[in-house]
């Protein structure tokens, strides 16, 4: 096996399109992290699960703070702390007439065991290539813009050089197996600054003309394990 890096962030995102959260260490399981994207609020008029409510339609959304308490047990409870300081738990109404109100959209709540992902359950992408998105676009480097579940730090330094491992599998850690499946095609969310929520057209335009509108890639688990912060991510033969 070749070692390509090391973890430098893990981190979560309880609730879709809203802040996310680090980790120490965690289990990488057949559905990805445990709470990642779980929850989701949905537009009621739709007739299935889908169209999510996201930041695309609500920025603000960026700045509501979910925590997670009891996760991988039956008691797990996740709260969300608004904007304006406000703590509720996720499935109450007040959370979610808080967003209807700012949205103009009627919602429902689904909780979904398996996630409610875009694409794939991980989402990995390297320091460099954020780091040298920022460069470009002379924005703050800030690897949130990207919502990824691990943040590697690679050996050599090559900004992109995840992309070439599609196709491929990687180990994370000790037993932690990912097969990368595809690059991250990115849309208007990473325009959002996840400080702010506000909108900086340059980020996607630079993406999408200089780097054929990738950055980062997308994972299957393979084989579950227990990663941490520091781990050593290696290419298999």
């Amino acid at each position: 096996m070749q070692t390509v890096g090391v973890i430098r962030q893990l981190a979560r995102y309880p609730v879709k399109s809203m802040r996310g959260e680090t980790l120490p260490a965690t289990t990488l399981t057949l559905q990805g992290l445990p709470e990642d994207r779980r929850y989701a609020f949905v537009q009621r008029a739709s007739r299935s699960s889908f169209p999510w409510l996201t930041a695309r339609e609500l920025p603000e959304m960026l700045l509501y703070a979910p925590s997670v308490e009891g996760s991988g047990t039956p008691e797990v409870a996740v709260t969300v702390t608004t904007p304006g300081a406000d703590q509720w738990l996720v499935d109450s109404d007040e959370l979610r007439r808080a967003l209807e109100s700012h949205s103009g959209r009627e919602l429902f709540l689904l909780r979904d065991y398996r996630g409610s992902y875009d694409v794939a359950p991980v989402s990995l992408i390297s320091r460099q290539t954020v780091s040298r998105i920022a460069e470009e676009t002379g924005t703050q480097e800030d690897p949130w813009r990207f919502r990824p579940n691990l943040l590697l730090d690679l050996e050599g330094g090559e900004a992109f050089a995840e992309l070439e491992w599609v196709g491929r599998v990687v180990r994370v850690g000790e037993t932690a197996r990912l097969a990368i499946t595809e690059t991250d095609q990115r849309c208007m969310m990473i325009t959002l600054d996840p400080a702010s929520a506000q909108a900086n057209p340059v980020v996607l335009r630079c993406v999408v003309q200089q780097h054929r509108q990738c950055a980062g890639v997308y994972a299957t688990v393979l084989t579950v394990g227990d990663v941490r912060l520091g781990d050593r991510v290696a290419l298999e033969n």
